[in-house]
């Protein structure tokens, strides 16, 4: 085999068979689009910028290539799409499929087994259903609004102690990195995973107790629009460090600071923190 290539193979995404249609038709087609890029191109071709995404970030091919995977579900089934690369494909539907294709891209074109695909359904703007995939195991996690989830989160309160994922810091920006060691230096435990979805997950799931974008107001909704429905239904809180609502909207170029936590609680001590108050 070249050396070049990401030998592990992509598994069958595990989808709940409560999962809609649509979110199910999506992970396995996101899924397949990622085996096949694993399996033609190397590392440099999955991480080549082929064009400029729809929030205006530079795209790699490993992006596209599932994200027209997930277009072609959207256009079968009827839905709208608004998602990070393509953008928005309204097909008059009440219904919109919100999408991060691969969460995780540079992680996922290096080899690095720590990449997501994460979606929502909103109708009318409120998101309802969602269902995040491990790409490199699998394992899915699905919720809808207002019901209770199979996990739970830490149900952890306070900061002090706490283990907690974070976005890297921005270290040219020292207000950012300043926001970044004030949650460093009260937390017991620190990762980064660079993959906010799927730490959007673990903290559903009770391995770590909150997950944040220090102040680098880094997070698009597609970022985030899954862990408003399953993060919730698990006991915890998805907030804005700065205390903006988070809108599904189809302007990709808005940005959050995304702070994601086993409580309400915690989530206000985690921003308060990123604040510096």
């Amino acid at each position: 085999m070249n050396p070049t290539m990401i030998p592990w193979p992509v598994p069958d995404p595990e989808v709940p068979a409560a999962a809609h249609p649509v979110l199910a038709a999506a992970t396995r087609a996101a899924a397949g689009a990622f085996r096949a890029a694993r399996q033609r191109y190397d590392r440099a071709g999955l991480a080549e910028r082929v064009r400029v995404g729809a929030d205006g970030t530079p795209t790699m091919r490993l992006d596209i290539l599932v994200d027209t995977a997930i277009a072609e579900v959207v256009d079968a089934h009827r839905v709208n799409l608004l998602s990070e690369e393509i953008g928005v494909i309204d097909n008059g539907s009440a219904v919109t499929l919100v999408a991060d294709p691969v969460d995780g891209t540079a992680n996922a074109a290096a080899g690095v087994p720590l990449s997501a695909f994460a979606a929502a359904l909103v109708h009318d703007g409120v998101p309802t259903e969602s269902l995040t995939c491990w790409l490199d195991t699998g394992r899915c996690w699905h919720a809808v609004a207002g019901q209770p989830t199979a996990y739970r989160t830490t149900g952890r309160t306070a900061l002090d102690g706490a283990a907690v994922s974070l976005l890297r810091p921005h270290p040219h920006d020292p207000d950012q990195a300043a926001a970044w060691w004030r949650v460093a230096q009260r937390a017991s435990r620190i990762r980064i995973l660079s993959t906010s979805c799927l730490e959007a997950a673990l903290v559903a799931e009770g391995s770590i107790d909150g997950f944040a974008d220090a102040g680098s107001q880094t997070h698009r909704i597609v970022d985030l629009a899954a862990a408003m429905v399953m993060v919730p239904a698990a006991g915890g809180a998805v907030v804005d460090a700065y205390g903006r609502p988070l809108e599904i909207d189809t302007d990709l170029h808005r940005r959050w600071s995304g702070v994601i936590a086993a409580t309400p609680d915690l989530a206000e001590e985690l921003a308060a923190a990123i604040r510096g108050q």
